[in-house]
């Protein structure tokens, strides 16, 4: 797919070099440009659960910085491991009691993660039975997102999935006491599915709300129709209707343009921040605004706001980057990237917020040496410090069909993040 306005314009913006490699993918249309092979069950393996603490991770070399992006101090970071032996993991939320609730694409399957033990175990109940013989895992689809009603929302401690069933992707709601799923009831149904391009990230507002991404499943033009599901990104209440103060109020959608968004979070300001898959050029960084087009299938990357597109802040090559999952902290915003095989940390240059690229440092590339990494979360038992510090949850998903794995993969990973400046 090409992306509008000049090549001389895209060697400003685009964050690292590679465009030449990321071209040679022209046409394929998986997360890393090629359908995922299957991935063999690992259902029988044991997570080791013993916790080990990785010597300080040498600053990695960051892209040149693009002209006019402002240059933050830099962070570094350490690396626990948590939890080792997780097949194919997909998402994570944490759960009241410290634990983290994370999804298992292809086997279907919840578990639970002590974070301070490692200890895994397995949802069981008949929510559990519902996702493991109701949920088609089928190259990139599966069991994908999890995330947990927040304290003063409708819906406190109440679980939500997004799954593939036999007729489309769909959001179900459940109740988990200590490891035991409900009945699992559907909110949000007919969301367009595929071998690729599902989407799948569930995440709460500030507002209480629960924002669903939806890929567009294969079906570019979808991503232009107000009237469709896919392509979009959703907000809804926890029973599944339109959220108030949706742009059309009998409408879930929320933006829309998207080709294939896998992470959203919101910044201290309330800014709303998602993380989206390109095609063959450009990845990106997207400042969502209620009622924003996002471009695709038209634009790829910058080049879309004199057609009134809203522009990325950051794009990347598609093959430095790829980005699943996102984090945000008082300083920044970390972005999971599989193909990229790096966390990348874009710093906010202004505390106040904003929706322009000058509002944003330049990217930087703090965990290079896991492989393939999916999934993103601030741990939120570990207050944020004013100094930019925090505690971060990584999903490596090197188990997925695409990856390399290394015995004990995949892995969650405790990063503590430090500013060196």
């Amino acid at each position: 797919m090409r992306a509008n306005g000049s090549s001389s314009r895209r060697a400003r913006l685009t964050v690292a070099a590679g465009v030449a490699a990321a071209v040679l993918l022209a046409g394929c249309t998986g997360d890393d440009g090629g359908e995922p092979s299957p991935v063999p069950s690992a259902s029988t393996a044991t997570p080791e659960t013993t916790e080990r603490t990785e010597p300080t991770e040498p600053e990695p070399s960051s892209p040149t910085p693009e002209p006019g992006r402002v240059v933050v101090p830099e962070v570094r970071v350490n690396v626990t491991e948590v939890a080792t032996g997780l097949p194919a993991p997909w998402g994570m939320a944490a759960l009241a009691d410290g634990t983290l609730l994370v999804s298992l694409r292809d086997e279907r399957r919840l578990v639970v993660v002590d974070p301070a033990s490692g200890a895994v175990e397995p949802v069981t109940g008949p929510g559990a039975d519902d996702l493991r013989d109701g949920t088609v895992a089928r190259g990139e689809s599966g069991l994908l997102g999890v995330a947990v009603g927040p304290d003063g929302s409708a819906a406190p401690g109440e679980v939500f999935v997004y799954r593939t069933a036999a007729d489309g992707n769909e959001v179900l709601r459940g109740t988990l006491a200590g490891r035991e799923l409900s009945a699992l009831t559907p909110i949000v149904q007919g969301i367009p599915a595929a071998s690729t391009h599902d989407g799948g990230r569930l995440a709460f507002g500030p507002d209480g709300s629960l924002h669903v991404t939806t890929g567009d499943a294969q079906q570019r033009g979808a991503a232009q129709d107000a009237g469709a599901l896919n392509g979009k990104i959703l907000r809804v209440a926890v029973d599944g209707a339109p959220a108030p103060g949706n742009p059309d109020p009998a409408s879930p959608v929320w933006s829309l343009g998207h080709r294939n968004v896998q992470g959203v979070a919101w910044d201290v300001t309330g800014r709303m921040l998602a993380s989206e898959f390109g095609q063959e050029t450009f990845d990106e960084l997207n400042v969502v605004v209620p009622g924003g087009n996002y471009g695709w299938p038209d634009v790829e990357g910058v080049g879309g706001a004199g057609a009134g597109f809203v522009d990325p802040v950051v794009t990347w090559s598609t093959s430095d980057a790829s980005p699943s999952g996102l984090a945000v902290t008082r300083e920044g915003a970390y972005l999971a990237g599989l193909r990229g095989e790096t966390l990348w940390r874009v710093p906010f240059a202004s505390p106040d917020g904003g929706a322009s690229a000058d509002a944003f440092g330049a990217p930087q590339a703090v965990l290079t040496d896991r492989g393939r990494l999916r999934a993103v979360l601030v741990d939120p038992a570990t207050p944020l410090g004013d100094d930019g510090s925090a505690v971060l949850y990584v999903l490596t998903n090197n188990t997925d069909g695409r990856g390399d794995p290394r015995d004990g993969d995949d892995r969650l990973l405790r990063v503590v993040v430090t500013p060196t400046g």
